[in-house]
């Protein structure tokens, strides 16, 4: 049996098969699983055959239950927390449960496992030595703003997007960086239909005009020094 711990496991975020061994054998062993979608979660511990229970831990409920669930650990609970796709508290709920665990002395462990930033960092072709993880940009207000600020940015910088928000995400960065810097989009990463576009942020904006974008995007920005002349670029390659 495990000692009463928080394990944060990562799940993957595409191929089933990128889960690590020690993630299942947690999985196997807590008590409970928190997870951000028990229907999600249900499909891959159905697909490994494990069998626990299961409470919602999300968003919309992670300030109402998160006292009740440290209580518990307290008494000698183990927990996995999950989310639907990656590692927990990265741009997904887990960073409130974790301070609160902290405060209360609960022992707590993060799995190494899959990310979709760093596959995306790391076949941009773009520099992965630094870099600047900004997450999903604010949807309206202060999402100029932000962008600003990373404008002398010189590291890399990586940012979540949807389908419904890239274009808009690419036209704002060549406003503000300049349309000639290099960026790369990756897409689906893991699954199926993965694909990465790099070229000038000019050139992306082309390609998904033409191109609807479909599927969940991780956008790559070089830094301030990372720019192609107009003669020089040769669009998406």
């Amino acid at each position: 049996m495990l000692d009463s711990t928080l394990y944060l496991v990562p799940t993957p975020i595409g191929n089933l098969g990128d889960i690590t061994l020690r993630a299942l054998e947690v999985l196997r062993q807590v008590d409970i699983i928190l997870a951000e979608d028990t229907r999600q979660t249900g499909k891959l511990l159905k697909h490994y055959e494990i069998r626990k229970p299961m409470q919602s831990y999300h968003a919309h409920n992670e300030h109402q239950v998160v006292d009740k669930l440290v209580e518990r650990l307290a008494q000698g609970e183990t927990m996995a927390l999950v989310s639907d796709a990656g590692t927990p508290a990265i741009s997904d709920p887990g960073f409130l449960l974790v301070r609160a665990a902290h405060v209360a002395g609960i022992k707590l462990e993060c799995l190494p496992g899959a990310t979709a930033f760093v596959p995306a960092l790391v076949k941009s072709g773009l520099p992965a030595d630094k870099f600047v993880f900004e997450g999903f940009l604010p949807h309206k207000k202060g999402r100029k703003t932000r962008l600003n600020l990373l404008a002398e940015e010189e590291r890399s910088i990586i940012f979540y997007e949807s389908p419904y928000r890239l274009l808009k995400t690419l036209e704002q960065c060549a406003e503000v960086f300049g349309a000639n810097r290099l960026a790369s989009v990756s897409r689906e990463i893991s699954k199926i239909y993965e694909e990465t576009q790099n070229g000038s942020l000019a050139s992306l904006i082309t390609h998904f005009n033409l191109h609807k974008p479909k599927g969940e995007f991780v956008v790559v920005i070089g830094g301030k020094t990372q720019s192609v002349a107009k003669e020089e670029d040769q669009g998406i390659k």
